[in-house]
């Protein structure tokens, strides 16, 4: 990685963290309320490296075998890193991120949940989960109605390896700030129910390099954002 890429992405995280200065300002939030995950899929670990120089530990992992991979390139760094898995999961590498991540904000069926539970290994602390939520009700995208949202989180609930925390989304795509606030705004309010039967639920996932503003308004406690820092992606390279 050349130099002007390393300062790049420093540049890029101090950008970051001020539009979210920004958003949560306008809102009457704090900053701190609000957690900066740094989605590294398709980047290599150079530029996670730089990242993590420039202050940033949460990163995001779409790819299993990929974000594995970085994991144990940066086991035993000091201070710790959190690894997040945020892309839809299958049952056949549910062990991987069982035994590797920690956190999962994908799970949308009780299959699943059980199997990170079963999996999860038994001197690692509980895994955290959130239940993705399809909130715009896309055919093409992962997650369950508003409405099965109790149902699943009492059945993860009751899992000693599983920490439910919370809620994730990924809206459909939409340019016009108030509709976007409206969107984000029934994940607010599904959060605020989850939170009713699942005191530990205080986790918002929401909110990308576009859509940012609006989902710290509404109340995100956490966004993913990649392009932003990282740069445009290449996905011709294989995952």
């Amino acid at each position: 990685m050349s130099l002007s890429q390393q300062n790049a992405i420093e540049q890029n995280l101090q950008n970051v963290r001020e539009k979210i200065a920004a958003a949560a300002d306008l809102c009457g939030r704090s900053p701190e309320e609000i957690t900066l995950l740094a989605v590294s899929k398709t980047k290599p670990a150079s530029a996670v490296e730089e990242a993590i120089a420039a202050g940033q530990l949460a990163f995001g992992e779409n790819y299993v075998q990929e974000g594995v991979d970085k994991i144990a390139h940066f086991a035993g760094h000091q201070p710790a890193l959190t690894w997040h898995f945020i892309g839809p999961l299958q049952s056949n590498k549910s062990r991987l991120v069982a035994e590797n991540f920690d956190w999962c904000h994908t799970i949308d069926r009780l299959k699943i949940a059980q199997r990170l539970n079963e999996q999860r290994p038994a001197d690692l602390p509980p895994l955290q989960v959130l239940i993705q939520v399809n909130i715009s009700d896309e055919a093409s995208k992962s997650g369950i109605a508003v409405g099965e949202v109790g149902e699943l989180a009492t059945q993860i609930m009751a899992m000693s390896n599983l920490t439910l925390r919370g809620l994730m989304a990924i809206p459909a795509v939409e340019t016009d700030y108030a509709r976007q606030l409206e969107v984000f705004g029934q994940m607010r309010d599904a959060l605020k129910d989850l939170h009713s039967i699942c005191p530990q639920a205080d986790t918002l996932s929401m909110g990308m390099t576009d859509d940012m503003p609006a989902a710290i308004a509404a109340g995100s406690t956490l966004v993913r954002i990649g392009t932003a820092i990282f740069g445009a992606r290449d996905y011709s390279v294989k995952q």
